[in-house]
């Protein structure tokens, strides 16, 4: 069923269409679409942990500024060449990966995707209840404390979520207009935050601190690249696919890194403005609580308004990914089902969080520090391989049986199964997840070295992904040809 909506008629369809490649007479999109898209998407109040980090790790202000936007602008141009992708293909970012890794091998890739949309999802939920919580205590005087009122976060949980799931049930058309809206009125509100910021803080107690160490400022540069853009590389092709075919690939790569870049540095600036003028912001269970504490009540308000809205911007886009991507795993329902599925496991996700967790920052940064590694391996190989496909079979997409272009071997493209799980493996190897400072998971035998003192495993899992595929794929082409050969 067609779900390219007429004139006039935007907010009034729901979209039925699910994983199946959208034809190409009925993609009307533009990149300036996209741009309003990724913008709302990150006014995000979890940009002020990500700048409270980085402050934390030691860096100064201006250092702390120039890694957020080298982190930012960068890893969303990877978003937004994987964009190109869903152009190309007219369907979601993980059925393309179908072509990749085959039909069946790409059941891992796609699971790890599904997890990482949740985990985001969780944490969206979960501080989109502070934010709320504050609200109703600075207006009604309540407790902002979740644990201490359990049953009004249970309310304001469920607030955000009704929210979520009528925008991402509703679908593309609806969410590109919601998310332009957004991006005027709770940008504007974010902005109003920021000048007071500029206008009152103390410059003069942190403006001239001494700069951090270089491996201090290249792991500022993987903590924001792994906190912003990795986390939605597979998502890229999920908007982009009503994008039309004319469009210009540049295009796409422009306004994911702009549309994105831009929020994100305004975000995460403010966080590290706050952190070095209060270091308590570092610590906090509660950010947001945190930084309400730090501003006067007039600007509490449109603050924790636009945290609000900017973190429910970015739920409504991942859940809608998450649909999709939960029917590509092989949930056979219809995608505003698939929404409300994965709407119900991040709600207890962020009940439970919410009510018994002390922490924040130290899971938070851990959580995307680990799934960067997968996340990376499957991005370089992804990029890889559009290198060498230019179009993509529509109906071998949806076929899982034998017949289809994407078998394979028995369903598997060893190439690609074999680059991610070495890329995985090898990039882990770099990793140390450390929670607090007292408390670390596990730690990689080479996380000591270079790479891995600067928190540079994802760069590594990217690389060697991309490039190990490109071999082993090049390998098998020429091992094909050669059988072709000695059968003539």
């Amino acid at each position: 069923m067609s779900t390219a909506p007429k004139k006039g008629t935007i907010l009034s369809r729901v979209e039925q269409r699910g994983i199946e490649p959208v034809p190409e007479d009925q993609r009307n999109g533009s990149p300036g679409q996209l741009f309003w898209v990724w913008f709302a998407a990150n006014i995000s109040i979890l940009g002020i942990p990500l700048g409270a980090t980085l402050i934390a790790q030691g860096l100064n202000l201006w250092q702390a500024v120039l890694a957020t936007t080298i982190g930012a602008f960068g890893s969303f141009a990877l978003v937004g060449i994987i964009s190109i992708a869903g152009k190309r293909g007219g369907a979601p970012t993980l059925t393309l990966s179908r072509a990749i890794f085959g039909v069946r091998g790409n059941a891992g890739p796609t699971l790890v995707a599904l997890l990482s949309r949740l985990g985001w999802e969780t944490v969206n939920t979960m501080t989109g209840a502070f934010a709320l919580l504050s609200l109703i205590a600075i207006i009604f005087g309540t407790s902002a404390d979740a644990k201490r009122s359990p049953f009004l976060t249970f309310v304001c949980i469920a607030v955000f979520v009704a929210l979520t799931v009528v925008v991402s049930a509703a679908g593309h058309a609806f969410i590109l207009t919601v998310q332009k809206w957004a991006t005027w009125i709770f940008g504007a509100l974010t902005l109003l935050v920021a000048i007071y910021l500029a206008t009152t803080v103390d410059w003069s107690s942190f403006i001239g601190n001494a700069p951090g160490s270089a491996s201090a400022f290249l792991i500022g540069v993987g903590t924001i690249a792994a906190g912003t853009g990795i986390g939605w590389v597979n998502s890229g092709a999920d908007m982009a696919r009503y994008q039309k075919t004319s469009v210009k690939s540049g295009s796409l790569i422009l306004t994911a890194a702009a549309g994105a870049g831009i929020p994100l540095v305004v975000v995460i600036g403010l966080g590290s403005v706050l952190t070095a003028g209060n270091s308590t912001i570092a610590s906090a269970a509660d950010p947001v609580a945190a930084v309400r504490s730090a501003l006067p009540a007039w600007v509490s308000i449109p603050y924790l308004i636009a945290a609000f809205a900017g973190l429910l911007m970015s739920n409504n886009l991942s859940v809608y990914s998450a649909g999709l991507t939960t029917i590509t795993l092989g949930i056979r329902i219809p995608r505003v089902y698939a929404v409300v599925v994965d709407v119900v496991v991040t709600t207890c996700g962020a009940l439970y969080f919410t009510l018994g967790s002390d922490g924040f920052y130290g899971p938070f940064v851990t959580f995307i520090s680990l799934l960067a590694v997968p996340l990376s391996t499957w991005a370089g190989i992804f990029l890889s391989d559009m290198i060498f496909r230019k179009r993509y079979d529509s109906d071998g997409l949806l076929n899982l049986q034998a017949d289809s272009p994407y078998w394979y071997w028995h369903g598997i493209n060893l190439p690609a199964i074999v680059s991610w799980l070495v890329g995985i493996v090898v990039g882990f190897l770099f990793v140390t997840a450390q929670v607090s400072k007292n408390e670390v998971w596990f730690s990689g035998p080479l996380a000591g070295s270079f790479l891995g003192r600067n928190g540079l495993a994802w760069l590594v899992s990217l690389l060697l992904g991309g490039i190990l595929y490109a071999i082993l794929h090049l390998l098998s082409k020429d091992s094909v040809a050669v059988r072709s050969s000695s059968n003539d």
